[in-house]
Formats: C-alpha cells, sequence, structure tokens
C-alpha cells in the first residue's frame, strides 16, 4: 500500500474517532497540542503524526495505535468493543458463547 493511502486511511480513523467524541477539528487540535490547520490536513491525509502524537491520540483520544495505523483491531480490543456494546443484561449470553468457542478449539 503506498504511502498516502496509509496517511489517507490514518486519518478517516482519526476523523471517525473524533466525530464519535463529538469533537470539532479544533478541539481535537488543542488536545493534540498542534494548529487546527495541520490537524486538518492530517485528517485529510496531506500529513503525518509524530510518534510523540500518536501515543498522545491514544492517551486522550483512547484509539489504539495498531488501529490508528493499520485499521486493525487487536482480539482482546475486539472483544472488549463487543462488551462494551452489549446490554447488561446480555452479558450473560456473550460470555456462555465465549465459553464454548474455547470448547470447540479444544
Amino acid at each position: 500500500m503506498a504511502a498516502t493511502q496509509v496517511l489517507v486511511e490514518m486519518g478517516e480513523r482519526l476523523r471517525r474517532q473524533r466525530k464519535k467524541m463529538k469533537m470539532t477539528q479544533e478541539e481535537t487540535a488543542e488536545l493534540l497540542e498542534i494548529s487546527t490547520t495541520f490537524y486538518g490536513e492530517i485528517e485529510r491525509g496531506n500529513k503525518r503524526l509524530s510518534i510523540e502524537k500518536i501515543l498522545l491520540v491514544y492517551k486522550k483520544m483512547d484509539l489504539d495505535p495498531t488501529y490508528l495505523l493499520t485499521g486493525e483491531i487487536t482480539s482482546n480490543k475486539m472483544l472488549v468493543e463487543i462488551f462494551k456494546d452489549c446490554p447488561k443484561e446480555k452479558e450473560h449470553i456473550l460470555e456462555q458463547i465465549l465459553i464454548y468457542l474455547k470448547m470447540l478449539c479444544k
């Protein structure tokens, strides 16, 4: 994959997280301690984040660096997301499904 495509996809993932957090570009730029113009360029895939800023995105925006860079969700993160989106009264069903899946893998 071309470097520019990677930057475009990273920018899209960053934009989705910002919108999920109901933040403006200005608010996000302030959170990441960068200018609004620079942040906009990052979302459009024209500029790249430094390692320090990627870690800041992780700490302040709860966006996993692996997901930000590759779009891949790690298995533990995926389970956390599934349980987070599940209503409390249905968690026991998910737990039973996981137990069943574990038995199938043996």
